[in-house]
């Protein structure tokens, strides 16, 4: 008799026990809730970069010149006829003094003591609103005040609207219609792949499940953590897509089990051995990868990692408790509510389409492998074009504030006043000496505008707002920050020996698309290798895990491309809702770990089950058939379900979490068809024997570590290679 794995023990532990594991689980999530509640942070925030120059004058500006440290918001005013006219004027007064007796306000700089503030060509004027929080401290509560005065303010003929860096804290994405529409979605395709409404809902329960706890724990991490405004989104895109995946596995191990006509409690320990095996593992990878953005050196990026992780560990633990004890209640009852002409079957047939379909690929390999790897390439051809920044408020719709602000700010004063930089001072005479840097800015090709410097009483510090002539989004902005620094400030702060830094939103996406251009090198060469690694590790094979490194490279590829054509280049830009612009900065970045760890995940189903073949038959060819046949379809569910969860994105407004969107349904609809069911089978038929070679001096020195076990079920085709 074989010994059972621990994992089998613990799947007929969990069957024993199924009472008490739920009761646990709800008990967990109470409390988890009610700490959320009592001690949890709150998403959003704006971004900070350690080490950089732009965050170097925003801890100078704290220190020399707190009020001109805080978060800023503009009030900009439209009005019918002249600001010179009396009544306009005490309208705007008004408005501002309601504003400035606001709690947690500063300082506002107002039109009447900035003539520059005062359009010339346009009925338009200007404050800007300081408060007491920097920009990474301040919360929605803060500015809630400031837009209810600016809403009752506005009127026809009157119109006040507020944008900035510390508005964007308000107008974070919100939950809508999309999740539902995703979970809809989801489960058609779960009613198709299993045939049962009992069993198709059981992975979602399980998904939406692990949300609650993994919600929970995020917003605990949120109170000493500076996680972006998408993170919820973010969390709930990751979270459902893995639950569902990681669940679906699971069930159809179990059903299989079933089917071939073992006891409930076998099948769900048997579900639970080799299934809840590659959801380890391949949780495990997609965990490694999301922490690998820690290594960028910027918290915001870091805190996206910790959300990913934190929401693949909860599906993996839900996976191997929650589904199945649900599975240990429902028994044979998993398949009922059944849906006529929906009767898959699992496990290995000779006679389904999809063995068929793998034999096919396999006669003709070149071909395939040939055509398959062309419409990659041609898919990822848009990446060698691929700009990145940050996009601004303009490309948000009309239905915020921030982005009415821009339009306005634009009609009156130029694109640039929507980016202003800010030029810091610090030394003795720096007061003197900022009136000579202002007048070499103002000269400065690119510089709109320079505004007369602001200094401290004692004249150590100054600062200096500088208004570029392009929008912040524009690549020439980008370009001036750089030419400025090197051009000016730095030589300035030489023939002077005073500290000259330069700041703002604008300033530092530079720096930190900089700090990310300069670590991704870092995160690629960890996440694949530690990837490389652990595939040959499990497969005890080098041709697999060299083959998945770089099929997986080719898919993200693709979906890098498509990403590029539609934000960048503007391709159904209408259908998507969107304005061209440069891809985030961040992007590239965060949905590499994302996509290379979620690749993973389908490459550790199908190579674990072809694997178990090829050790049951020894026969290259047939394991790669009989373990595509076996995998194919919950697979492809697995991967239409993520596709619909994530395309279900793109109806929410935020631009950053389209872009999200639809790179993940790309890249994921990419690895599971043309990857998975032509590339993978067609190069290991051109492989052959060599799939499995690994050096003996490896085999000694890599520890072993089991994904699946052998199934007993099932039959191979007689014969073959």
């Amino acid at each position: 008799m074989n010994r059972r794995s621990a994992l089998e023990r613990w799947g007929r532990f969990v069957y024993r026990h199924r009472g008490p594991v739920l009761l646990t689980w709800i008990a967990i999530i109470v409390a988890l809730a009610l700490l959320a509640a009592r001690f949890g942070g709150e998403f959003g925030g704006n971004f900070s970069v350690p080490g950089t120059e732009s965050q170097a004058a925003q801890d100078l500006l704290e220190v020399r010149f707190p009020q001109q440290a805080g978060a800023r918001a503009d009030v900009v005013f439209r009005f019918d006829g002249s600001f010179t006219d009396p009544a306009v004027q005490e309208r705007i007064r008004t408005v501002l003094d309601e504003i400035a007796a606001l709690p947690g306000i500063a300082a506002v700089e107002t039109p009447f003591d900035h003539p520059r503030y005062v359009s010339p060509l346009a009925p338009i004027a200007r404050a800007v609103v300081i408060f007491q929080k920097e920009a990474g401290q301040i919360e929605s509560a803060d500015v809630r005040p400031l837009l209810d005065v600016v809403d009752r303010a506005s009127q026809p003929g009157f119109r006040v609207e507020a944008g900035g860096q510390a508005v964007r804290v308000v107008e974070l994405p919100h939950f809508g219609t999309a999740e539902f529409y995703g979970l809809g979605a989801a489960a058609v395709v779960l009613v198709v792949a299993f045939g049962s409404v009992v069993a198709a809902g059981l992975p979602i329960g399980a998904a939406v499940f692990g949300l609650a706890p993994g919600f929970a724990l995020l917003l605990l991490a949120a109170r000493s953590g500076q996680f972006p405004e998408f993170s919820p989104q973010f969390a709930v895109m990751i979270g459902m897509g893995v639950g569902i995946d990681y669940s679906l596995l699971v069930i159809t191990r179990f059903r299989e089990g079933l089917h071939a006509g073992l006891p409930v409690e076998a099948a769900v320990g048997r579900a639970v051995a080799t299934a809840g095996r590659s959801v380890i593992f391949a949780g495990a990878v997609v965990a490694l990868s999301f922490l690998g953005l820690l290594v960028m050196g910027l918290p915001f990026v870091g805190a996206i990692g910790i959300t990913g992780t934190v929401m693949v560990t909860v599906a993996v633990i839900v996976a191997l408790t929650v589904t199945p004890a649900v599975l240990a209640f429902l028994g044979r009852r998993v398949d009922s509510l059944a849906v006529p002409y929906f009767h898959g079957t699992e496990g290995v047939n000779p006679q389904s389409f999809w063995y068929r379909f793998s034999r096919a690929i396999q006669r003709r390999p070149w071909p395939s492998f040939l055509l398959a790897l062309a419409l990659l390439l041609a898919l990822a051809f848009p990446v060698l074009d691929m700009r990145l920044g940050f996009t601004d408020a303009g490309n948000k719709t009309t239905d915020y504030h921030t982005r009415r602000a821009y339009d306005l700010l634009a009609e009156g004063f130029g694109p640039g006043f929507n980016g202003p930089l800010i030029a810091v001072v610090d030394g003795p005479g720096a007061a003197a000496a900022a009136e000579t840097l202002a007048q070499r800015i103002a000269t400065f090709p690119g510089v709109a505008a320079v505004a007369e410097p602001i200094a401290r009483p004692d004249g150590q510090t100054a600062i200096l707002t500088v208004i570029p002539a392009f929008a912040p989004q524009d690549e020439k902005t980008d370009d001036l920050v750089g030419r400025l620094r090197s051009d000016v400030l730095r030589p300035f702060a030489s023939e002077t020996g005073l500290t000259a830094l330069l700041t703002g939103p604008t300033a530092a996406f530079v720096d930190i698309g900089h700090r990310i251009s300069a670590r991704m090198p870092y995160l690629f060469a960890g996440v694949i290798g530690i990837s490389f690694l652990l595939l040959m590790t499990v497969f005890r094979s080098v041709a697999i895990a060299v083959k998945a490194a770089i099929l997986n490279m080719l898919s993200i590829g693709a979906a890098f491309g498509v990403v590029v054509a539609i934000f960048q280049w503007g391709f159904l830009a209408d259908v998507v809702g969107i304005k061209e612009g440069p891809i985030e900065t961040f992007l590239p970045m965060i949905l590499f770990a994302i996509l290379f760890g979620l690749s993973m995940d389908y490459e550790v189903f199908l190579i674990s089950r072809v694997r178990e073949e090829y050790v049951r038959t020894g026969a290259n060819g047939i394991a790669v058939a009989n373990g595509l046949a076996a995998t194919a379809r919950v697979i492809s569910a697995a991967a239409a379900i993520m596709v619909v969860v994530f395309l279900s994105f793109v109806t929410l407004p935020d631009r950053t979490i389209k872009e999200f969107g639809v790179g993940l349904a790309t890249a994921v609809l990419v690895d599971a068809t043309v990857v998975r069911l032509v590339l993978v089978p067609s190069a290991m038929e051109l492989l052959g024997r060599v799939n499995w070679w690994f050096p003996s001096w490896l085999d000694r020195v890599l520890p072993r570590i089991d994904v699946d076990v052998p199934e007993a079920a099932g039959t191979a085709p007689a014969g073959g290679r």
